[in-house]
């Protein structure tokens, strides 16, 4: 067998076939949604999302792939290394551009090194490696690995820096009563208090899957969209051609979710979801009522869950929030590589203090739980 690595900077350029078989169905990468990124104009070169993907070769058949971005900037990754790129920048340093694997504007945790085997996930993991030096990048990350990228990133000696995120978790609800049944008294009272309160403004819900995200109701999501980002100040990462084309190519994957006020939508929330997993996603509002926010976002989201027998719902990045709604903390991690020898050395010096202190917090979260002590 002879084995080959070579960069490609388009995904036309790769078979969908080809890559969708490595990615495990994962929604997030799939050929389809990465190729969204590329055709929309959102994960391109002038956003600061230059795509390289990294493909292993194996007798002229894909064995592997990795998704790698050359960034210019580390917006949109949800792993935060702005100190990082001051310090280097203090020392007279160029932190940018760096080399980062990771699904664009999306902290999903799932498959990045994608192969079959262990033995390939740990040559891509060391071919990345060679390719960051090789062209004097300052670091290599890859953002929100699983289990067995994990294993292979360290093999190729990456260090790690862990986080939290909320997720659900069915225990094989029957009903929405059944699992509010379960949490603590309080959050119990204080869940259905704000459904009450978004009932009684006159809210209705809606939930909408393939043929029923007609153009209408994806135009006014992205609105919402918008309106969120402008709003805290910043331009929207995605636009309404990238959604389209989801929709288009990926429809099985879509949640949407539409809360209406007298018949007229209000705000929405756009999930994905696979046959085990919905991952809560983008949402926005064009209007304000006490409690809309998590109705929709999370509590509806795990009615649905309910509803269709998915075991997970991914409730994304940060958010203690989230907790009171039934969510649970995981930890989570990133992987990095950092040519320079001496803040390779600091900065590992630096996570492993960080790493106790984020694994305590994660405790203190679970001690906090918001279900009944008889159920742990």
């Amino acid at each position: 067998m002879t084995d080959s690595f070579l960069l490609a900077h388009r995904l036309t350029d790769i078979d969908p076939g080809d890559w969708n078989a490595l990615a495990g169905g994962h929604p997030f990468l799939r050929h389809e949604y990465l190729l969204a990124m590329e055709e929309a104009g959102c994960a391109i070169p002038d956003t600061g999302w230059a795509p390289h993907y990294l493909l292993l070769r194996r007798d002229g058949r894909l064995a592997g792939a990795l998704p790698l971005y050359l960034k210019s900037h580390s917006r949109g990754e949800y792993v935060f290394d702005f100190a990082w790129a001051q310090a280097f920048a203090e020392h007279g340093l160029e932190y940018y551009p760096k080399l980062l694997g990771a699904v664009p504007f999306t902290p999903v945790p799932g498959p990045r090194l994608l192969a079959r085997e262990q033995a390939d996930r740990i040559q891509l993991a060391r071919q990345a490696v060679r390719l960051a030096h090789d062209n004097h990048l300052s670091s290599l990350h890859i953002l929100f690995p699983s289990d067995d990228d994990r294993a292979a990133l360290a093999e190729a000696g990456f260090t790690f820096r862990e986080n939290v995120q909320f997720h659900w978790f069915n225990r094989g609800y029957e009903t929405y009563e059944e699992f509010l049944a379960g949490m603590s008294q309080p959050k119990r009272k204080k869940i259905r208090q704000d459904t009450k309160k978004v009932a009684q403004a006159g809210i209705r819900f809606r939930w909408l899957q393939r043929d029923a995200i007609d153009d209408s109701a994806l135009r006014f999501f992205v609105r919402c969209y918008e309106h969120t980002y402008l709003d805290h100040g910043n331009p929207p990462y995605l636009n309404l051609d990238f959604f389209g084309r989801l929709r288009r190519d990926m429809p099985g994957s879509l949640v949407l979710i539409v809360a209406e006020l007298d018949g007229e939508p209000m705000a929405s929330a756009l999930n994905l979801r696979d046959d085990t997993t919905l991952y809560g996603r983008y949402w926005g509002s064009v209007g304000f009522v006490p409690g809309l926010h998590f109705e929709t976002c999370y509590m509806q989201s795990i009615r649905f869950c309910i509803a269709e027998g998915l075991q997970v719902f991914e409730g994304g990045a940060q958010g203690e929030h989230k907790l009171s709604r039934g969510l649970e903390p995981v930890r989570t991690c990133s992987a990095h590589w950092i040519r320079d020898r001496r803040f390779a050395e600091a900065i590992d010096r630096h996570l492993q203090r960080e790493t106790p202190v984020v694994r305590e917090y994660a405790e203190v979260l679970h001690q906090h739980s918001p279900y009944r002590q008889t159920r742990r």
